[in-house]
This record gives structure tokens, sequence and C-alpha cells, in this order.
């Protein structure tokens, strides 16, 4: 029989203005789940200021306030000059920014965090060391483009090709992991497309390993936003290489493309992108206080644009939006019946943080509700999964965190567990 206890002191309210899951069923963000969202909801505008009086003697252009004004607006959150975005709250499964998030795009060099999550994942299972190396072939070494400019014949270390691709973004050092793990790029593709599945990424299709042009290479600003949280969460340890603002190889220094390094507080990756039929492009993490946003624009006219429209996002992102604990790990969200336990019940807690993202100013009470199988037969090891909370939030949507045993629950003895059966069949049908 199912057992939900409801949590009292958290009462649903109305008013939140309605916001997106990240198709995460535990918080974890480890997989894409349901079809994208459906009805447009707007998010309160950010306040533009009056376009800037024209010079005399120059045709006054349009400012970014009336560009973005122009445009249609984004099916969540505010206007933007990207033709794809996507913003998330990954620790609270929100999303702050969908505009055709799920309309497949170019991925360009963005596609490059799918080569370097591969070998990051390879690091951490000890298939690689860092001081690994790679031999350049003239394939490799005949990339076009962005370059790390590695020489012909050479061996690379992992390290370096690490740096090539994020803070170099080269195309060449892309050829040599994909040649060194897999063989041929072409291999190495598959292997990146088979990977993207895996973690969630519905809409993606990698075609090389570089992001390079090709028919039929497909990915979405959704995708991109999943493969940026996989990287994070999953390998912390590597993630560090992405906040890199320059790097110097074979006597040339070069500079991060990702300009929000060093222009947007809190900024500690991921990757920009072009190519002439998708525009520019950028993944882009920062954290501030403790909370994480991640964005994924596409489709801007410049470099200039698209570290302006990028940052001025994210800016909007942390300050019209906040976090609410509603829980703290280890906290007991409900106590569960327990059957020939040492004690009657147990306490069920949530492992991790449990928060609620909501638009600043907005009080915040979700409704809580322990779900399990109960009474649970004892013994009971503490940090044993027993069950989910479902949080129901003001705009209906439902995100469920795992429960887990507070406390170890032994078994009674002999003369305690007869007592208790005799007990059950005796008087039990009386309740």
């Amino acid at each position: 029989m199912l057992v939900s206890w409801l949590t009292d002191r958290l009462r649903p309210v109305t008013g939140l203005i309605a916001v997106a899951a990240l198709v995460a069923p535990s918080l974890e963000v480890r997989a894409q789940q349901g079809s994208p969202p459906g009805a447009p909801v707007e998010l309160a505008q950010q306040q533009q200021k009056p376009p800037a009086k024209p010079r005399p003697g120059k045709p006054a252009g349009p400012s970014a306030a009336s560009r973005v004004e122009a445009l249609p607006p984004s099916q969540i959150g505010i206007g933007t000059l990207a033709k794809q975005a996507f913003m998330v709250d990954p620790q609270t499964s929100t999303v702050l920014l969908f505009k055709d998030a799920d309309k497949p795009m170019h991925p360009s060099s963005m596609s490059k965090m799918m080569t370097i999550y591969i070998l990051f994942e390879e690091l951490a299972a000890g298939r690689l060391k860092l001081d690994t190396r790679f031999r350049v072939s003239e394939r490799a070494r005949a990339m076009g483009g962005s370059r790390m400019f590695v020489e012909l014949g050479s061996e690379v270390t992992v390290e370096d090709l690490i740096r090539g691709m994020i803070v170099l973004s080269g195309n060449d050092a892309c050829v040599v992991v994909a040649e060194g793990l897999s063989g041929t790029e072409e291999s190495f593709a598959e292997r990146m497309t088979k990977k993207a599945r895996e973690i969630g990424m519905t809409g993606t299709v990698f075609k090389n390993s570089s992001g390079w042009p090709a028919e039929g290479q497909w990915t979405t600003a959704r995708d991109l936003a999943v493969l940026s949280w996989r990287t994070i969460d999953d390998y912390p340890q590597y993630y560090k290489y992405y906040a890199e603002t320059n790097w110097t190889y074979n006597n040339i220094k070069q500079d991060n493309r990702n300009r929000l390094l060093k222009t947007t507080a809190g900024t500690d990756g991921l990757k920009t992108g072009h190519t002439e039929e998708g525009g520019y492009g950028q993944a882009t993490s920062a954290i501030r206080d403790g909370r994480r946003l991640i964005l994924v624009v596409n489709g801007m006219a410049s470099m200039a644009e698209r570290a302006q429209e990028t940052s001025r996002l994210m800016e909007w992102g942390f300050r019209e939006f906040t976090n609410t604990t509603v829980f703290r790990a280890g906290d007991t969200v409900a106590e569960a019946p327990v059957w020939l336990g040492s004690q009657d019940t147990v306490p069920l807690v949530v492992p991790r943080l449990m928060q609620v993202t909501a638009p600043i100013g907005q009080s915040v009470s979700p409704r809580v509700v322990a779900k399990f199988d109960g009474p649970l037969p004892a013994p009971i090891a503490k940090g044993t999964k027993l069950g989910i909370a479902a949080v129901t939030l003001p705009d209906g949507r439902v995100v469920e965190y795992p429960l887990e045993a507070g406390v170890d629950v032994p078994r009674k003895g002999v003369l305690g567990r007869v007592t208790a059966m005799i007990s059950h069949y005796l008087f039990g049908w009386w309740s």
C-alpha cells in the first residue's frame, strides 16, 4: 500500500509566474524527458534604457533595446536577439528562458564540448592520463578555421589537447583526439552521437569532432544545456579548464573566445561557436553565491553582439530570480512506520539541498508529499533509498527528489518480533 505523508507546513500558493522544468525527474539533470513547453509564458521584461541621441553627421542606427523589442518574443522569458536561446537553473530544474530551444540548429564549435566530455570520461575511468600522447596526422594538421597549430608527426599530451580545444577552439586538436580514441573521425562522430543519446540529447547528431559544417549535423539549444550541465556535474575535477582565459602553444598565444570570462562575474565556462549558416553562438555557465545558471544562445550576428547579449541575459537571470530553500540536505521530510524494527518509525531525509526558483520578491511555499511503500520492513540501513518527495510547484509542475533513511533501524530481537506478530494477528483487525 502506498503511504503518502503531506508536509503541512508547506502549503500551495498562487501567483507565481509560470516557468518550465528542465526534464529531470530527480533534479540531477541527467536525461531529457517529455516535450518542450507549449503555451507561451512571458516572464518579467527587462527594463530598457531610452535610445541614445544620434551624433551630428551620423545616421542613427537602431538601438539594442529597440531591436530586442522588435523581435518575436521568447516562448518563456524576455525577448532576445538570439534566434535560439535556453537558460536553466540546473539545481532546481527551472527554465528561465526558452526561445525555439528545441529547433534544430548548427552546433558549430559548441560540438567540441562533446569531444571534450568523452575525453574527460576516458580520464575519469583511468583509460587515459593527462600526460598520455596522441600523434598528429596529416588530416589533423590540415584542418582550417580556429587552430591550435599542432605540427605534423608530433605527439601532443592529452592535457595540451584539452586546452587546445577549450581555450584555442582548435579544430586540429579535435581531430587528433578523435583519431587517438577511435581511429577515424567518422567513427568518433558516431560515438559522440551515441553518447549524446545516453545523456538525454535527443535532438543532436554529430558528423565530426569539431563542429565543422557538415550535412546532417544538428543540435538544439536545450541539448547543449544538458551537455553543459553533465560536463560540470560529472567531471568537476576537469571542468576548471573551461575557465582559462588564454594559453600559449607552439609560441603562439591566443585568448579564449568566451569574453564573459573577463566581463561577467562568476562565469567559468563553456564554449563559443560560429558558422556562416548558424551565426554566432555560445554555451555559458556562471555561478554566484552558490547559484549556477546555464545559458545557450545561437544565431547572433557578430562576436560583439554575442558577448553583449549573452552577458545581458545572464545578468537578467541572476537579477530577476532567486532560489528559496525548502529542505536542506539531511532534513527530515516525514516519518515512515517500520515493521519489526527496534523503533516504530524511521526519518525520511533528503540527501541534497531542495530549492525552488522564483522571481525576486515572490514568496514560495510548494506542496511536498513523501511517497513510499510501507510499513517498511527492518532492518533498514542509513542512506537506503526508500521513496521520493514529490514537490508540486504553484504553477502545477511536479519535481521529485529521492528520500533516504536518516538512521539505521535494526530488527527487533526474537522475543520482540514474536510479540509484535502476535499483537498484529490478534489485534490488527481493530485498526
